[in-house]
């Protein structure tokens, strides 16, 4: 069965093509700034992204009739449990009007949904930033103004999952799993059996600091800098995110350069660096509680889980007593679309609908 994957980004548009569990063909397109810079907003860019589906298709000789499903990556939605969605009309209206923020990824369905109006072809989006599984006391803050949010990286979280399930000779739904992934942001989710019960927001801020956001900060410092007068509302949001964590410290986001610094002898930038991995493992250990301690495996994976001379050896010194560690380095996300969408084909799993799952918080 074929499966076609669209996965649009701020600066590229990823497709791919699957023949069952297997990649038949793949391209990476990257948009210069000025010729996105025609478009009012994201939305505008949907004839322009949709028709580098098409010329992709073309080019690899493979008609729309061939194909089984389309799946894109799913967008800024309301907050809905895991799992492969159809993609249907109240979907759509969600990420037209960009009712949750404008994302590129809010494109991923609109572009699958045009070989479903044009084909018949069904189209699915697969464990969205969204996904909230969260168990009802980690929604609690501290003061009843504010509810902690689940938005992570549930797409590769999930995928990455299933697959350390599969080596451990289990079922996803029969493990608790710590599933740590490493990238510019990272979020910690405690997996219980299928379902992620607590997670760090890793879009606003909240966990370990990582290559360029700031994570957890103490709040009183951070009140008394908001009203210094020093800094704008966007300037402080930039610190928070974007500008923050090691870029700050170390003055790059790139792992693989500061890894090379500490080789190099550059003691500030090991402590930089060895404190973020201190950071991560505080916040593995809070999930450990979370599960009581009943934990099949710590799981790594993202861009930093290729890095098996620092990250993942001081990781592996500091929670290895509570659970073996698997690694699973990088995130293949058009993979994991892929399967998501041939689970759903092949009847293990049974598509689910938006608007029968929104949650209401």
């Amino acid at each position: 069965m074929k499966i076609l994957v669209i996965n649009p980004g701020s600066t590229s548009t990823k497709v791919a093509v699957f023949d069952d569990e297997n990649m038949i063909a793949s391209k990476t397109l990257r948009h210069a700034p000025e010729e996105l810079a025609l478009f009012n907003k994201l939305t505008d860019q949907f004839e322009f992204r949709a028709k580098i589906v098409e010329n992709f298709l073309n080019e690899i000789g493979v008609e729309p009739e061939e194909l089984a499903a389309v799946v894109g990556r799913g967008g800024l939605l309301d907050p809905i449990p895991g799992g492969t969605y159809k993609v249907t009309e109240d979907m759509l209206e969600v990420l037209r009007e960009a009712k949750n923020g404008e994302h590129a990824s809010n494109l991923g369905a609109l572009i699958a949904y045009e070989f479903t109006k044009r084909y018949g072809i069904p189209s699915f989006i697969v464990d969205p930033v969204v996904v909230d599984e969260l168990e009802t006391l980690a929604r609690y803050t501290g003061h009843p103004m504010f509810r902690r949010k689940s938005i992570f990286h549930a797409l590769n979280q999930k995928a990455t999952a299933r697959n350390a399930a599969a080596q451990l000779g289990k079922k996803y739904e029969e493990v608790n799993l710590i599933v740590v992934h490493m990238g510019g942001g990272i979020s910690i989710g405690a997996h219980r059996k299928g379902r992620v019960v607590n997670v760090n927001n890793a879009l606003d801020g909240d966990g370990p600091f990582t290559p360029e956001r700031s994570g957890t900060l103490p709040l009183t410092q951070l009140i008394d800098l908001c009203y210094s007068g020093k800094y704008t509302y966007d300037q402080m949001k930039k610190k928070i995110k974007g500008a923050g964590g090691m870029v700050d410290y170390l003055g790059t986001n790139d792992a693989m350069v500061v890894q090379q610094r500490i080789r190099e002898g550059d003691k500030e930038a090991e402590l930089v660096y060895r404190a973020m991995a201190y950071q991560i493992a505080k916040w593995i250990g809070r999930m450990a509680a979370v599960l009581k301690g009943e934990v099949d495996a710590i799981v790594l994976t993202g861009g930093l889980a290729y890095d098996k001379e620092f990250m993942v050896k001081w990781l592996t010194e500091y929670t290895s007593f509570i659970a073996p560690i698997l690694v699973f380095p990088g995130g293949d996300e058009e993979r994991a679309l892929a399967m998501g969408a041939l689970r759903v084909l092949r009847g293990v799993e049974e598509a689910k609908i938006y608007w029968e799952n929104v949650l209401q918080h």
